[in-house]
C-alpha cells in the first residue's frame, strides 16, 4: 500500500486554511452573523412569538427551560430585554418567569462573549487605542467582575455592547458570568414582576417594580458621569505616560 505523499507546508491548503482563520476573516465571520441575527429580528420578531406562549404544547418546568433557550439565543440576536422579561412574568409568572429569564440572560451573554472572544478579539485588540478606549480596556482587563457587575446592575449600556465590550477585553469567561446573572438579577426581577402583575397595574407589586424601574434608571445615570470623570482622569493619566498595568502584566 503506497504511503500517502505530504504535502508541502506552503500548499495551497495551507494558505487556504491559514486565510480562513485569520483575524480578518474571523472578524469578518463575526459581523456577517450580527448582520443575519439583527435581519431576521427586524423581519421576524421573535419577541412577539415568546411573548405570545410559544411553544404552545409545552407546560411547566419543560416550557420555562424551551423559554430560556430561546430568550438566550434572542437576546444575543439584539432582541431588547425588557420585552423579554416582560413576556416571561406575563407567561409564567414572577418565580418561574424570573427562573427562565435570569438563564436566558446569562446563556444569551455566554453566546455573545465566546462569539466576540474566538471570532473578534484577535483582530480588535490592535484598534483598541485613544484614551477612551484604553481606559475602558483597561478597566474591564484589570477589574472585570466588579466592572461588569457595576454595569449589570446599573441598566444604560446596551447589553450587547456590553458583551462585546468584555470579549474583546481580557475578562476571563467565569467571572463575566458570574457578574452577569448576579447584576442583572435585580432589574430582570423588576421586569418579570412588572410582567407578572400587568393585569393589576394599580397593585403594590407592580408600582414597586416600576418605581425600581424608574430609580435604576436614574442610579444608572449617575453612575455614567461618575465612570465618565474616573475614565477621563485614567485616559490623562495614560496620556501623560504613566506605566499601563495590563500592559505590563502581559509582557511578564
Amino acid at each position: 500500500m503506497l504511503a500517502p505523499v505530504p504535502r508541502p507546508p506552503g500548499s495551497l491548503a495551507v494558505r487556504c486554511s491559514r486565510a480562513l482563520l485569520s483575524p480578518r476573516s474571523r472578524l469578518s465571520l463575526l459581523a456577517l452573523l450580527l448582520l443575519t441575527a439583527a435581519s431576521l429580528v427586524v423581519l421576524y420578531e421573535p419577541q412577539r412569538m415568546l411573548a405570545s406562549g410559544w411553544p404552545p404544547h409545552t407546560s411547566g418546568a419543560g416550557a420555562v427551560l424551551l423559554f430560556g433557550l430561546a430568550y438566550g439565543v434572542c437576546a444575543a440576536a439584539f432582541v431588547p430585554r425588557p420585552v423579554l422579561n416582560l413576556a416571561a412574568g406575563a407567561l409564567f409568572g414572577a418565580a418561574a418567569g424570573l427562573t427562565g429569564a435570569l438563564a436566558g440572560t446569562v446563556l444569551g451573554a455566554g453566546i455573545a462573549f465566546a462569539l466576540g472572544r474566538f471570532l473578534g478579539q484577535d483582530a480588535l485588540r490592535p484598534l483598541v487605542r485613544g484614551r477612551w478606549l484604553t481606559a475602558a480596556d483597561g478597566q474591564l482587563s484589570r477589574h472585570g467582575f466588579r466592572s461588569m457587575l457595576a454595569i449589570r446592575l446599573f441598566p444604560g449600556v446596551p447589553f450587547a455592547a456590553a458583551n462585546y465590550c468584555a470579549a474583546v477585553s481580557r475578562m476571563r469567561y467565569v467571572p463575566f458570568l458570574v457578574a452577569t446573572a448576579l447584576g442583572s438579577l435585580p432589574n430582570t426581577a423588576a421586569y418579570v414582576v412588572a410582567g407578572a402583575q400587568a393585569g393589576s397595574p394599580g397593585s403594590p407589586a407592580f408600582l414597586f417594580s416600576a418605581g425600581f424601574i424608574a430609580l435604576s434608571g436614574l442610579g444608572a445615570a449617575v453612575v455614567a458621569w461618575r465612570k465618565r470623570h474616573g475614565l477621563r482622569a485614567a485616559a490623562g493619566g495614560a496620556a501623560a505616560g504613566e506605566p499601563d498595568p495590563v500592559r505590563e502584566t502581559a509582557l511578564r
